[in-house]
């Protein structure tokens, strides 16, 4: 039996889950802007006390890798990482489109591809494209949407679309022939819970001194005018 701390700050939702093997034990989880700062290490300190766990109790730590936002990236990772080093327990990352698609794969429960789209601000995305059984159809990418992008999305094949780059997308995407959408899939620690057991029991770990976020592109500081 392990219990597994999973941390998701990678969107506006500040997301923190204890699983036991890949059972969920509790979950607390805001979505109302970038609270990560404020939340995080509250929901983590809650979960174990209401739990009756000690973070001795801790096998390992997951941490949703990204990309999403550089601030959430950056606290979650850290708080993290932190807590791996000061236990002495495995890190274990988790791609952040594929735990999105575990939830859709779910809520579809059919023989299909499936495309989670993550805003990345203005007319571009953050996506990647998954058979049920999430092998890696198109590797994960920055789209910038416009009429020629999506084409490379047309793979002939029902394809379910969803996360909260979706509604932006929408429009071009309903050109896709059997083109499905699914409202309310979320980030979530949750989704992230058969994935990181997964890692765990094949001892899949990160290096905690060196591991990093996966921001996919870079990030620019902006001034503003005067």
């Amino acid at each position: 039996m392990a219990y597994l701390l999973h941390i998701e700050s990678t969107s506006t939702v500040c997301s923190v889950s204890i699983s036991k093997d890949a059972d969920l034990v509790a979950i607390k989880e805001l979505n109302n802007g970038y609270t990560h700062a404020e939340n995080l290490h509250v929901f983590i300190d809650e979960l174990l006390k209401e739990n009756h766990l000690t973070p001795s109790d801790l096998n390992a730590v997951s941490i949703s890798s990204g990309p999403g936002s550089y601030t959430g990236l950056r606290i979650g990772f850290s708080a993290a990482k932190g807590l791996a080093y000061a236990l002495q327990i495995p890190l274990i990352s988790i791609e952040t489109l594929k735990a999105l698609s575990v939830a859709a794969i779910k809520k579809a429960n059919t023989d299909a591809l499936f495309c989670p789209l993550m805003d990345a601000r203005r007319m571009e995305v953050y996506c990647g494209v998954y058979d049920n059984q999430l092998n890696e159809i198109i590797p994960l990418q920055a789209l910038v949407l416009n009429e020629e992008s999506i084409k490379a999305l047309d793979l002939n094949k029902p394809i379910y679309f969803f996360g909260d780059g979706m509604q932006k997308a929408k429009e071009l995407l309903q050109t896709i022939p059997h083109s499905f959408f699914i409202d309310d899939v979320t980030a979530s620690a949750s989704n992230m819970i058969d994935l990181a057991f997964e890692k765990y029991e094949a001892k899949q770990f990160e290096d905690v001194a060196y591991s990093e976020p996966n921001y996919l592109k870079e990030f620019f500081f902006t001034t503003a005018k005067k």
